[in-house]
Protein backbone atom coordinates (compact mmCIF):
# COMPACT_ATOMS: atom_id res chain seq x y z
CA UNK A 1 0.00 0.00 0.00
CA UNK A 2 1.54 3.44 -1.10
CA UNK A 3 0.02 6.96 -1.02
CA UNK A 4 0.54 9.00 -3.97
CA UNK A 5 -0.36 12.73 -3.86
CA UNK A 6 -2.83 11.57 -0.95
CA UNK A 7 -4.35 8.86 -1.74
CA UNK A 8 -3.92 4.77 -1.28
CA UNK A 9 -2.99 2.63 -3.92
CA UNK A 10 -2.23 -1.03 -4.04
CA UNK A 11 0.30 -1.16 -6.03
CA UNK A 12 1.66 -4.40 -7.53
CA UNK A 13 4.67 -5.24 -8.95
CA UNK A 14 6.89 -8.82 -10.67
CA UNK A 15 8.25 -11.26 -8.29
CA UNK A 16 12.12 -10.90 -7.87
CA UNK A 17 13.53 -13.78 -10.05
CA UNK A 18 10.86 -12.93 -12.68
CA UNK A 19 12.77 -14.14 -16.23
CA UNK A 20 10.48 -11.72 -18.62
CA UNK A 21 12.13 -8.11 -19.73
CA UNK A 22 10.32 -5.30 -21.20
CA UNK A 23 11.01 -1.96 -23.11
CA UNK A 24 9.22 1.56 -23.91
CA UNK A 25 9.60 3.21 -27.03
CA UNK A 26 7.27 6.68 -28.77
CA UNK A 27 7.42 6.03 -32.49
CA UNK A 28 4.30 7.38 -35.48
CA UNK A 29 2.63 8.54 -32.61
CA UNK A 30 2.35 5.44 -30.55
CA UNK A 31 3.43 3.80 -27.76
CA UNK A 32 5.03 0.78 -27.84
CA UNK A 33 5.44 -1.83 -25.15
CA UNK A 34 8.50 -4.28 -26.68
CA UNK A 35 9.44 -7.82 -25.81
CA UNK A 36 9.94 -11.50 -26.84
CA UNK A 37 7.06 -13.91 -26.83
CA UNK A 38 7.29 -14.98 -23.31
CA UNK A 39 7.16 -11.78 -22.20
CA UNK A 40 4.09 -10.80 -23.97
CA UNK A 41 2.56 -14.01 -22.22
CA UNK A 42 3.51 -12.95 -18.55
CA UNK A 43 2.03 -9.08 -20.29
CA UNK A 44 -1.28 -11.16 -21.15
CA UNK A 45 -1.43 -12.82 -17.52
CA UNK A 46 -1.03 -9.38 -16.01
CA UNK A 47 -3.79 -7.55 -17.95
CA UNK A 48 -6.77 -10.15 -17.60
CA UNK A 49 -6.16 -10.65 -14.05
CA UNK A 50 -6.05 -7.03 -13.49
CA UNK A 51 -9.48 -6.93 -15.34
CA UNK A 52 -10.94 -8.45 -12.51
CA UNK A 53 -9.71 -6.57 -9.74
CA UNK A 54 -12.12 -5.54 -7.80
CA UNK A 55 -10.31 -3.33 -4.81
CA UNK A 56 -9.82 0.67 -5.61
CA UNK A 57 -6.73 2.04 -6.50
CA UNK A 58 -4.40 -1.34 -7.74
CA UNK A 59 -2.25 -1.04 -10.76
CA UNK A 60 0.63 -3.16 -11.73
CA UNK A 61 3.84 -1.44 -12.45
CA UNK A 62 6.80 -3.01 -14.50
CA UNK A 63 10.29 -1.15 -14.16
CA UNK A 64 13.53 -2.10 -13.11
CA UNK A 65 14.72 -4.46 -12.96
CA UNK A 66 12.48 -5.80 -16.08
CA UNK A 67 12.46 -2.70 -17.72
CA UNK A 68 15.67 -2.96 -20.50
CA UNK A 69 17.50 -0.45 -22.93
CA UNK A 70 15.24 0.24 -26.15
CA UNK A 71 16.20 -2.84 -28.58
CA UNK A 72 16.36 0.38 -31.17
CA UNK A 73 18.73 2.98 -30.23
CA UNK A 74 19.44 1.84 -26.22
CA UNK A 75 17.27 4.67 -24.54
CA UNK A 76 16.19 4.50 -21.76
CA UNK A 77 12.45 3.25 -21.02
CA UNK A 78 9.54 4.60 -19.52
CA UNK A 79 8.24 2.09 -16.90
CA UNK A 80 5.07 0.80 -17.39
CA UNK A 81 1.62 1.30 -15.71
CA UNK A 82 -1.49 -1.33 -16.38
CA UNK A 83 -4.68 0.59 -14.88
CA UNK A 84 -8.11 -0.38 -14.64
CA UNK A 85 -9.90 2.80 -16.19
CA UNK A 86 -12.74 2.90 -13.71
CA UNK A 87 -11.49 1.15 -10.66
CA UNK A 88 -8.26 3.26 -10.68
CA UNK A 89 -8.46 7.37 -11.45
CA UNK A 90 -4.28 7.74 -11.78
CA UNK A 91 -3.81 11.65 -12.86
CA UNK A 92 -0.76 13.32 -13.58
CA UNK A 93 0.21 14.17 -9.32
CA UNK A 94 -0.13 10.61 -8.54
CA UNK A 95 1.42 9.07 -12.04
CA UNK A 96 4.70 11.39 -11.01
CA UNK A 97 4.65 10.48 -7.18
CA UNK A 98 4.52 6.37 -8.64
CA UNK A 99 7.54 7.60 -10.76
CA UNK A 100 9.12 9.00 -7.74
CA UNK A 101 9.01 6.09 -5.58
CA UNK A 102 10.32 3.80 -7.89
CA UNK A 103 12.16 0.91 -8.12
CA UNK A 104 9.57 -0.54 -5.90
CA UNK A 105 12.66 -2.52 -4.27
CA UNK A 106 12.94 -6.22 -2.69
CA UNK A 107 11.20 -6.08 0.00
CA UNK A 108 7.22 -5.99 -0.74
CA UNK A 109 4.39 -5.33 2.00
CA UNK A 110 3.36 -9.31 0.59
CA UNK A 111 2.50 -11.11 -2.51
CA UNK A 112 -0.98 -12.05 -4.09
CA UNK A 113 -2.46 -14.59 -6.10
CA UNK A 114 -2.68 -13.73 -9.90
CA UNK A 115 -5.67 -16.04 -10.89
CA UNK A 116 -5.79 -15.83 -14.95
CA UNK A 117 -7.69 -19.46 -15.91
CA UNK A 118 -10.30 -17.68 -18.03
CA UNK A 119 -7.71 -16.49 -20.32
CA UNK A 120 -6.42 -20.22 -21.19
CA UNK A 121 -10.28 -20.45 -21.66
CA UNK A 122 -10.62 -18.01 -24.18
CA UNK A 123 -6.98 -18.80 -25.85
CA UNK A 124 -8.68 -22.31 -26.79
CA UNK A 125 -11.75 -20.66 -29.00
CA UNK A 126 -10.25 -17.05 -29.27
CA UNK A 127 -12.33 -16.12 -31.68
CA UNK A 128 -15.53 -17.39 -30.17
CA UNK A 129 -14.57 -15.73 -27.24
CA UNK A 130 -14.31 -12.39 -29.00
CA UNK A 131 -17.84 -12.68 -30.39
CA UNK A 132 -19.39 -13.80 -27.00
CA UNK A 133 -18.06 -10.37 -25.75
CA UNK A 134 -18.92 -7.89 -28.71
CA UNK A 135 -22.28 -9.75 -28.61
CA UNK A 136 -22.84 -9.06 -24.97
CA UNK A 137 -21.14 -5.49 -25.15
CA UNK A 138 -22.78 -4.68 -28.57
CA UNK A 139 -25.26 -2.39 -26.75
CA UNK A 140 -23.98 0.58 -24.16
CA UNK A 141 -20.45 -1.82 -24.29
CA UNK A 142 -17.71 -0.41 -22.88
CA UNK A 143 -14.52 -0.41 -24.51
CA UNK A 144 -12.48 3.14 -24.12
CA UNK A 145 -9.28 3.21 -23.15
CA UNK A 146 -6.17 5.54 -23.10
CA UNK A 147 -2.67 4.75 -23.94
CA UNK A 148 -0.14 7.98 -23.01
CA UNK A 149 2.67 8.86 -20.88
CA UNK A 150 1.58 10.71 -17.85
CA UNK A 151 3.62 11.70 -15.05
CA UNK A 152 6.93 9.79 -16.77
CA UNK A 153 5.57 6.74 -16.85
CA UNK A 154 3.84 4.74 -19.94
CA UNK A 155 0.21 4.25 -19.04
CA UNK A 156 -2.72 1.80 -20.11
CA UNK A 157 -5.93 2.25 -19.07
CA UNK A 158 -8.68 0.38 -19.77
CA UNK A 159 -12.29 -1.12 -19.21
CA UNK A 160 -12.08 -4.82 -17.87
CA UNK A 161 -13.49 -6.15 -21.52
CA UNK A 162 -10.86 -4.04 -23.29
CA UNK A 163 -8.01 -5.67 -20.93
CA UNK A 164 -9.35 -9.15 -21.80
CA UNK A 165 -9.58 -8.83 -25.03
CA UNK A 166 -6.03 -7.14 -25.22
CA UNK A 167 -4.84 -9.78 -23.36
CA UNK A 168 -6.44 -12.98 -25.91
CA UNK A 169 -4.40 -10.35 -28.58
CA UNK A 170 -1.12 -9.97 -26.75
CA UNK A 171 -0.81 -13.91 -25.60
CA UNK A 172 -1.43 -15.29 -28.85
CA UNK A 173 2.22 -12.93 -30.37
CA UNK A 174 5.06 -14.61 -31.92
CA UNK A 175 7.83 -13.82 -34.24
CA UNK A 176 6.78 -13.89 -38.40
CA UNK A 177 8.43 -12.33 -41.15
CA UNK A 178 11.00 -10.59 -42.12
CA UNK A 179 11.61 -9.24 -39.01
CA UNK A 180 11.00 -11.93 -36.37
CA UNK A 181 8.06 -10.21 -35.11
CA UNK A 182 4.83 -9.54 -34.39
CA UNK A 183 2.65 -6.85 -32.88
CA UNK A 184 -0.96 -6.10 -31.64
CA UNK A 185 -2.76 -2.90 -31.56
CA UNK A 186 -3.64 -1.61 -28.04
CA UNK A 187 -6.79 0.39 -29.66
CA UNK A 188 -9.00 0.59 -32.80
CA UNK A 189 -6.79 0.24 -36.23
CA UNK A 190 -3.10 0.86 -37.71
CA UNK A 191 -3.51 4.71 -35.49
CA UNK A 192 -4.14 3.17 -32.28
CA UNK A 193 -2.22 5.27 -29.30
CA UNK A 194 -0.81 2.09 -28.26
CA UNK A 195 0.69 -1.31 -29.48
CA UNK A 196 2.35 -4.71 -28.09
CA UNK A 197 5.08 -5.46 -30.25
CA UNK A 198 7.59 -8.63 -29.90
CA UNK A 199 10.86 -9.96 -31.39
CA UNK A 200 12.31 -13.50 -31.18
CA UNK A 201 15.67 -12.14 -31.38
CA UNK A 202 14.41 -9.25 -28.54
CA UNK A 203 17.29 -9.87 -26.04
CA UNK A 204 19.95 -9.89 -28.44
CA UNK A 205 18.75 -6.27 -30.30
CA UNK A 206 18.60 -4.52 -27.04
CA UNK A 207 22.17 -6.05 -26.50
CA UNK A 208 23.78 -4.67 -29.57
CA UNK A 209 21.51 -1.56 -29.29
CA UNK A 210 23.56 -0.85 -26.04
CA UNK A 211 26.81 -1.53 -27.33
CA UNK A 212 25.92 0.38 -30.76
CA UNK A 213 24.98 3.52 -29.09
CA UNK A 214 28.22 3.98 -27.20
CA UNK A 215 29.81 3.46 -30.26
CA UNK A 216 28.61 5.82 -31.98
CA UNK A 217 28.15 7.96 -29.21
CA UNK A 218 31.23 7.96 -28.32
CA UNK A 219 32.22 9.36 -32.04
CA UNK A 220 29.80 11.67 -32.10
CA UNK A 221 31.15 15.13 -32.69
CA UNK A 222 28.09 17.38 -31.54
CA UNK A 223 26.96 18.07 -35.08
CA UNK A 224 24.38 15.49 -36.11
CA UNK A 225 20.80 15.57 -35.45
CA UNK A 226 19.20 13.45 -33.38
CA UNK A 227 17.70 11.43 -35.38
CA UNK A 228 20.47 11.35 -37.46
CA UNK A 229 22.19 9.92 -34.62
CA UNK A 230 19.54 7.50 -33.96
CA UNK A 231 19.55 6.27 -37.41
CA UNK A 232 23.79 5.86 -36.78
CA UNK A 233 22.82 3.61 -33.97
CA UNK A 234 20.39 1.45 -35.86
CA UNK A 235 22.76 0.58 -38.56
CA UNK A 236 25.47 0.10 -36.19
CA UNK A 237 23.64 -2.28 -33.85
CA UNK A 238 22.99 -4.34 -37.02
CA UNK A 239 26.06 -4.38 -37.94
CA UNK A 240 27.30 -5.28 -33.70
CA UNK A 241 24.70 -8.34 -34.15
CA UNK A 242 26.39 -9.51 -37.24
CA UNK A 243 29.97 -9.51 -36.23
CA UNK A 244 28.74 -10.98 -32.63
CA UNK A 245 27.06 -13.56 -34.23
CA UNK A 246 28.12 -17.44 -33.72
CA UNK A 247 30.47 -18.39 -36.32
CA UNK A 248 28.80 -21.65 -38.13
CA UNK A 249 29.78 -24.88 -36.88
CA UNK A 250 31.50 -26.42 -40.34
CA UNK A 251 30.31 -29.83 -41.09
CA UNK A 252 27.43 -29.60 -38.52
CA UNK A 253 24.78 -32.21 -39.01
CA UNK A 254 26.90 -34.08 -41.79
CA UNK A 255 26.76 -37.75 -41.60
CA UNK A 256 30.04 -39.58 -40.92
Amino acid sequence: MRRLDGRPYTVLGLRPGTAARFATNHYHQTWHVLSDPSGARLLARLLWGLSYQRHPGTLVVIDRPFLDPTPFEGEPSDPVVLVPRDLTPLDEGAARALRRALPLGTAPDGTVRWRTGGLDRALADPEGWREQVRRAYRDGGDFRHLVTRRGGLVMVSAAPWQLREWAVDTAGLGGRGPYDSGHTFLGEGCVAPGEVQTFRRYRAMVSSAVVARREVLAEDTGLDLPQSVRERIWRRSAEVRRRTAPAPVVGAGAAE
